[in-house]
């Protein structure tokens, strides 16, 4: 049985900013996980979100499947998505809805789907108010990340990154059956996330693990597993792929997975990606001599989309 692990706390109201830069360095070097406080997200706010997140997926499938996903927002239906393609099951257990960026596109207006306020009234302004929070809070963690890497804070605003910021909600359920097949059942495979950093709020049930062996050996074996247990007020933080081609590896994005419980459980995760112009490539600070660019420079769309197909088989 997986034991859990003790992540650092960074606070982001701390007055002292290189302290907490230094912290967090320390904890994305050590272990890719944190939790964060005073991050300025109302405790009413997320308590509404978590209830209307059980909201949407009580409704039927029937209303749930006009919403299906398209342009990478709206609805994905149980065993849609298969993160980790060696795995033996059909797909994970889980469902889910996306919520892009709020502001229109030049040429497709705003891509986002929501449900009608008839079926489920004030759950749009619910979702746009707590977008625009953890967004700012966001930034505000990545003007640390960029001191933690001996950068000026205005670093990611300065290369595109904010230019408008590119941040995906994602509302999630993972039912609490467990099934009495012999098929491998988890509700999210072991994967890494795609973008800068996540934010991730619970339900307080358990099945977060992350990976104890990637600093070292990412993707070999044997992986050793450890339960992120939840903690009420903070943020679950972990790296995602693009801060880990910035750095060169430096930070790690995270191998996590979730498994199921018996029980029900939801979430809602923040996924801080780049502009999809932006173009990623490896810091100075993160590269000399002796440990040249582990990867080539890419336009962060066209990673995102990359991984969107492996992800969804299309």
């Amino acid at each position: 049985m997986a034991e859990a692990v003790e992540l650092p706390i960074i606070d982001l109201a701390c007055s002292d900013c290189n302290a907490s830069a230094r912290f967090i360095r320390e904890a994305c070097t050590e272990y890719g996980f944190f939790y964060l406080v005073n991050h300025g997200v109302e405790e009413s706010l997320l308590q509404k979100v978590l209830e209307g997140n059980k909201m949407f997926f009580s409704l039927c499938l029937e209303e749930k499947m006009k919403l299906v996903r398209k342009n990478h927002r709206g609805y994905t239906p149980l065993y849609t998505e298969k993160l980790d393609s060696s795995a033996s099951s059909r797909g994970d257990s889980k469902e889910s809805i996306y919520i892009g960026p709020l502001e229109d596109t030049p040429s497709h207006g705003n891509l986002n789907q929501w449900p009608s306020d008839e079926v489920l009234p004030g759950w749009r302004s619910i979702m746009e108010n707590y977008y625009g929070q953890v967004m700012n809070a966001g930034k505000r963690l990545l003007e640390l990340f960029a001191m933690a890497l001996n950068l000026d804070k205005n670093f990611f605003y300065d290369v595109g990154a904010f230019n408008p910021p590119n941040g995906f909600l994602r509302l999630l359920r993972y039912p609490g059956e467990l099934g009495s097949s012999d098929e491998e059942i988890y509700g999210a495979s072991a994967h890494s996330d795609f973008g800068m950093i996540t934010l991730l709020a619970t339900d307080g049930i358990r099945g977060l693990q992350e990976c104890l062996t990637y600093l070292q050996r990412k993707f070999k074996e044997p992986r050793v597993w450890e339960n992120v247990n939840h903690v009420p007020g903070t943020f679950i933080v972990n790296i995602g792929d693009m801060m880990e081609r910035w750095t060169n590896c430096l930070f790690r994005s995270t191998l996590h997975r979730v498994m199921p419980t018996g029980q029900e459980r939801y979430s809602v995760a923040f996924f801080f990606d780049p502009n999809p112009d932006c173009v990623v490539e490896c810091l100075k600070s993160c590269c000399n001599e002796s440990a040249p660019p582990r990867f080539p420079p890419i336009r962060a769309g066209d990673y995102l989309e990359e991984r969107f197909k492996v992800t969804y088989g299309s």
